[in-house]
């Protein structure tokens, strides 16, 4: 039976899945982390982005698509809302005209979160986001592990001056001590690139680098028993660009590359993060304009259920139970 102390989804026998108010799974809204394990949190920014704009729409519609999202894991039998009181926080309110601005105002958001013991599950846009939010997670944390899905390294030095964007954020994350190298892997790396040397640079400080090339046509189940060890037992932050699935099912991006992971693949990376400690999680990178049938925040949706489903502290309902 589902706990009736702890936040429940909004049932689609009490109100059609195409009613009531858009929140994640149709959470109730707080207006506060206060007394939260965890918590979905829009950070709807693309002044980050080199290609595509329109990730800032990305929390709103994956939230709209998440009321198809039901509150077991009929898979990994996860009962997250059993165990866990959880909520839709809403949005950090950016700086539309200022990235400079506005990763301060992440920063500060994130950091309102993480002061209650809060994991948070950012509903992205663009990349860029993640850095601040490791600044955030480093004053609790420490330097971080991090399993990071993604097409592109984001490891250039800079993009047209700027420093910090959606393309530079995991070099400035490692320079700034807020990423742990040899605890880091990046899985689904592909495309072209300038120099022949585009992904070196994240295997110079340590990170373990999966080409997408390496993921075609198996299971990652046994890559995430090795990813498992050689994170350990410290804390990990899960960082999700959704341009590390193939555009084939995940379109609605702003910077999509061919031959990338399928959906059951990123579905086994975050199943696979299961045991790990999680401290926080981000889905990244959905750009509803060039998502025209819905289908990649249907998707994303139901990727950050997942991440919610592995956090630690989350009931397993085994048979019988």
């Amino acid at each position: 039976m589902p706990d009736t102390v702890r936040n429940q989804p909004l049932g689609g026998n009490t109100m059609p899945r195409f009613g009531g108010i858009a929140s994640m799974m149709r959470l109730p809204v707080a207006a506060s982390a206060a007394g939260l394990d965890a918590a979905f949190i829009g950070v709807p920014l693309d002044i980050g982005a080199s290609n595509r704009s329109g990730a800032r729409y990305g929390p709103r519609v994956i939230r709209a698509e998440s009321a198809l999202v039901r509150p077991y894991n009929m898979a990994t039998r996860a009962a997250p809302f059993d165990s866990l009181q959880v909520a839709d926080v809403g949005d950090v309110a950016l700086n539309t005209f200022s990235l400079e601005r506005s990763v301060e105002l992440i920063e500060t958001g994130f950091d309102a979160l993480l002061v209650e013991e809060c994991i948070p599950l950012a509903l992205g846009g663009d990349h860029t986001i993640t850095y601040p939010i490791l600044r955030s997670i480093r004053k609790v944390h420490g330097p971080v592990g991090v399993v990071h899905v993604d097409a592109h390294a984001d490891v250039n030095d800079a993009q047209f001056g700027e420093a910090v964007t959606h393309g530079t954020w995991m070099r400035r994350a490692i320079e700034d001590g807020l990423v742990a190298g040899e605890r880091t892997v990046q899985i689904g790396l592909r495309g072209t690139g300038y120099t022949a040397e585009d992904f070196d640079w994240s295997r110079q400080q340590g990170m373990r680098v999966v080409p997408a090339e390496a993921c075609w046509y198996r299971s990652l189940e046994p890559l995430m028993q090795e990813v498992r060890g050689q994170i350990g037992d410290g804390p990990v932050y899960l960082s999700f660009d959704i341009d590390g699935l193939d555009p084939s099912v995940a379109p609605g991006t702003g910077t999509p590359e061919p031959g990338g992971l399928t959906g059951s693949q990123g579905l086994e990376i975050i199943r696979g993060c299961r045991g790990l400690n999680l401290i926080g999680c981000d889905l990244t990178e959905v750009s509803p304009p060039y998502d025209t049938s819905g289908n990649t925040a249907l998707l994303a949706a139901n990727l950050l259920f997942e991440m919610l489903c592995v956090c630690p502290g989350v009931l397993y309902r085994e048979p019988g139970n």
